[in-house]
């Protein structure tokens, strides 16, 4: 599966269903997972996900928020492009586009991704997605 250099929901991101090659790229520790992001929350549950009632409609509703549950984040955010390459797939393993730790650079990004999908806004770093810990008592702002 290639690297791809979009724009998310949220800013400007690798997505792959490598999650691998997106360690290598990243220079990560591999004990730091990479968000999984679902185009839609039926893709969601039919990747054999649950959330309990109670929470449902938050996850279903939310906005550029990324929640984790048992240790495995997730985020649902249909993707706003228009490109065969992200319709065709239901999810992908999702980061910023930079070096761990450092700001967006887009000499960088290119020479790591496969394909770049732009359209006429380009590419541009915004603020990164809430973070949500969620339970079945409570939920936890963590960003």
């Amino acid at each position: 599966m290639p690297i791809i250099l979009a724009q998310t929901d949220t800013t400007v991101g690798f997505l792959s269903q490598n999650r691998e090659k997106l360690y290598e790229i990243k220079s990560r520790p591999s004990t730091k997972p990479f968000i999984k992001v679902y185009k839609n929350f039926k893709s969601f549950l039919q990747d054999g996900n649950r959330v309990i009632n109670s929470r449902k409609n938050l996850v279903r509703r939310s906005k550029k928020t990324t929640f984790i549950i048992n240790n495995f984040s997730f985020r649902v955010a249909p993707f706003t492009l228009n490109s065969q390459i992200l319709r065709d797939s239901s999810w992908f393993y999702s980061t910023s586009a930079n070096r761990s730790s450092e700001r967006f650079s887009r000499e960088f990004c290119e020479s790591k991704a496969d394909i770049i999908i732009e359209d006429i806004n380009g590419l541009v770093e915004k603020d990164s997605s809430a973070l949500i810990k969620l339970n079945r008592k409570k939920k936890r702002k963590l960003r």
